[in-house]
Order: C-alpha cells, then sequence, then structure tokens
C-alpha cells in the first residue's frame, strides 16, 4: 500500500511540471509580439553637438601656398664632337668631377694632320702662283704704258692676279678649318661640375655633333613648380621657400622665388614658378623631388571654416550643412587656406548662420533627418 503510495505522489509531481512548462510557452509566445510597422521603419534622427559643428567666422589668413617639383641643375650641358673620327682616349667616368678646361676626349688626329699638311701645300702653291700673276700684272702695265700691248692684253694678267689672289685667300680659310679641326680633336670641359654620363666608350666611331658627355654643375638648383594661376598673384620673386627632398626626412632647405614665367602651360591653368635652390654641400642631387611651402602675406578678414569641414568628390568641393532637421549637401567655393591655423576661406556656398559639420562622419546621406542640441554652438578653433 505503500509503495502505490509512492508511485501516485511521482506521477502527480511529473504532471505538475509538464503542466508548468506548457503554461510558460504560452505565456513567452504571447509576450513576443511582432513590433508596430510604424517602429519598425521610423527614421533615425542623427543628433549633433557644438563641438560637432562651425560656423563661418572671419579671419585674417596667413596661407603657406605649396610647391612641389623635380630638382634641376642650374648649368648643365652635353659635350658634343666637333669632328667625326675614333675615340683614342676618354677622360672621366660617370660621377666623377671634372674642371673647367680638363680634358674629356681624344680623338685620333691621322686623318686630320693628313688633311691639314694637303691645305698647306695647296696655300704655298697658290702663293707662288699669285707672286707670277702679280710679276706678269706689272711687266705688262710697263708695257702697256708703253704702247707695246693693248688694254685687252693687260686687262687679262689683272683678271689672273685677282684670281690667283682669290685662291690663295681660299686655301688660307682651308687651311685655318683644318687647323680649328686638328685643335677640336682635343674635347675640355666647358664648365666644372660632375660627369652625369659619358655617351661613347674608348675605339669608338662617332660623327661630329654626337654627344660625348653629359656634365652638371650641383653648387646651384633650380625647382621649375607648376603654380595654379589663382595663386600666383601671391608671389613675387625673392619670397623665401622652404623645402623638404625625399631621401632627407625632417631635413629642411631654404630657396627663393628666382622668376615667374608670364604665361600659362599649354593645356592646364598652372603657371610655372622657378625657385633658386643653392647646393654648397652638393648634396642635394638632380633629379630629386622636393616638397615646398612659401608664406603669403596676410589676407584682409575673410569668412573661413576649418579645413576638416570641407569635403572632395569628383572634383567638387562641398561641406555639410545641419538645416531644417535634415542634413543638406552645399557645394561651395574656396580661397586660400592658412596650413598652420588650419582654415580655409569660403567664398561661396555656406550662409553667414549656417551650421557646418566640422569634422568627417561616415554614412551620412543628404535628407537625412537631423538635429542640434539646444546648446550654443562653439565658434571653431574656440
Amino acid at each position: 500500500m505503500a509503495i502505490w503510495n509512492k508511485k501516485r505522489i511521482v506521477w502527480g509531481v511529473s504532471l505538475l511540471l509538464v503542466l508548468g512548462l506548457v503554461t510558460g510557452g504560452i505565456v513567452a509566445r504571447a509576450s513576443k509580439k511582432p513590433p508596430s510597422p510604424e517602429g519598425k521603419n521610423a527614421p533615425v534622427t542623427l543628433e549633433f553637438t557644438s563641438a560637432d559643428l562651425a560656423r563661418l567666422e572671419p579671419l585674417a589668413l596667413r596661407p603657406r601656398l605649396r610647391v612641389s617639383g623635380t630638382l634641376q641643375p642650374l648649368r648643365q650641358t652635353v659635350v658634343k664632337a666637333r669632328v667625326s673620327g675614333e675615340v683614342r682616349s676618354l677622360g672621366a667616368r660617370e660621377g666623377e668631377a671634372v674642371a673647367q678646361g680638363q680634358q674629356l676626349a681624344q680623338f685620333d688626329t691621322s686623318d686630320l694632320d693628313s688633311r691639314l699638311h694637303e691645305k698647306i701645300g695647296n696655300l704655298e702653291s697658290s702663293r707662288a702662283q699669285l707672286a707670277l700673276a702679280e710679276k706678269n700684272r706689272a711687266n705688262n702695265q710697263a708695257l702697256l704704258k708703253q704702247g707695246f700691248i693693248s688694254q685687252n692684253a693687260y686687262d687679262n694678267a689683272a683678271s689672273a692676279f685677282d684670281a690667283n689672289r682669290g685662291t690663295q685667300q681660299m686655301w688660307e680659310a682651308q687651311v685655318q678649318l683644318a687647323r680649328n679641326a686638328l685643335k677640336d680633336a682635343t674635347v675640355p670641359a666647358p664648365l666644372s661640375g660632375v660627369v652625369a654620363k659619358r655617351h661613347v666608350q674608348i675605339g669608338e666611331r662617332v660623327s661630329a655633333e654626337a654627344p660625348l658627355y653629359t656634365i652638371v654643375d650641383l653648387a646651384e638648383l633650380e625647382l621649375q613648380a607648376p603654380v595654379p594661376a589663382i595663386d600666383v598673384p601671391h608671389l613675387l620673386p625673392g619670397m623665401e621657400v622652404e623645402f623638404m627632398v625625399d631621401g632627407y626626412a625632417g631635413e629642411r632647405f631654404a630657396g627663393r622665388i628666382n622668376r615667374i614665367n608670364p604665361a600659362t602651360e599649354p593645356g592646364t591653368r598652372s603657371i610655372l614658378v622657378y625657385v633658386h635652390l643653392p647646393n654648397p654641400g652638393r648634396r642635394l642631387k638632380a633629379g630629386m623631388f622636393a616638397t615646398g611651402e612659401v608664406e603669403l602675406a596676410a589676407t584682409r578678414p575673410v569668412p573661413t571654416l576649418p579645413v576638416t569641414a570641407l569635403r572632395q568628390e569628383g572634383g567638387e568641393n562641398f561641406v555639410w550643412l545641419v538645416e531644417d532637421g535634415k542634413l543638406s549637401r552645399r557645394a561651395v567655393r574656396i580661397g586660400q587656406q592658412d596650413i598652420t591655423a588650419g582654415r580655409v576661406e569660403v567664398r561661396e556656398g555656406v550662409p553667414a548662420t549656417a551650421s557646418v559639420l566640422a569634422g568627417k562622419f561616415d554614412l551620412i546621406k543628404e535628407g537625412q533627418a537631423a538635429r542640434v542640441r539646444s546648446e550654443p554652438i562653439a565658434s571653431a578653433g574656440k
């Protein structure tokens, strides 16, 4: 009888547990109601604080204009052959320093010597012919005075003298040319510098005007920097330019604007500005890429925004405004920038009292709901 009572108790507890689980599942399903369509599709409103926003602020900018380009030697030359012939010797290799007047190359002179001696022989022969023609002219002149010969006979003798005198002058010029060619067989350095390229080898036969050496003088370098035409009126010869050069991290070099091209480059709106850069230690080399900055004169106070507020897409500058409870993308026309102050001039596109996003925000779009907390908007830069 006791055993039967225990079984009844176990079955009763089990039945209660089952009923509890079923009841709990029904309650849980009843509590998980689907969200209302209104809550699911309700737009998200972005909220910004004063630290996120900026307004136009008048500021006298001290813009720094960036310039960049490749360094080129102020003086360089390609030494060319003045005569044709075989290269007998060469006096320098790439990377070696040469002094002005130093012998760089020597051509074989055997042909040149032969030509010179031939021309000298022709010159001596023409001198003898001229002397004979002069004697004949003098004799005929005396005979003409005595009436022994006609005027025509004398004129023939005088013409022969003139012809021989012209022949002698021609051979004198030929001899001088041959001597110059013999002299040109020795090639000196036209300037002091460093050999950047040797174009020929010993034993090679070259023609006149063939390049032999390229020599660069690294004592003074020049940067040809294209500058937007809108910025050129702010530049003047003599302005200092501070440079950084690839390969010399953290080191700065000083140069000055030497001259400004009077016309824009074809197909662009840029004007070349030439910056002179002394290089007394020859540390900088031709072809290095340099980036510099020119500090311009302070402007009158102009409307500005933080540079961080400016966005670019497809070549267009724009900013994001918070107006009428939503975001609005607004194209702007900008002017000069003050890199030190982190400000940019805004010439068109932003109302004076507009609230502008001062930083970068991802995943925002035109017309998105937005609001500003009811607190004063901090002036940018404060």
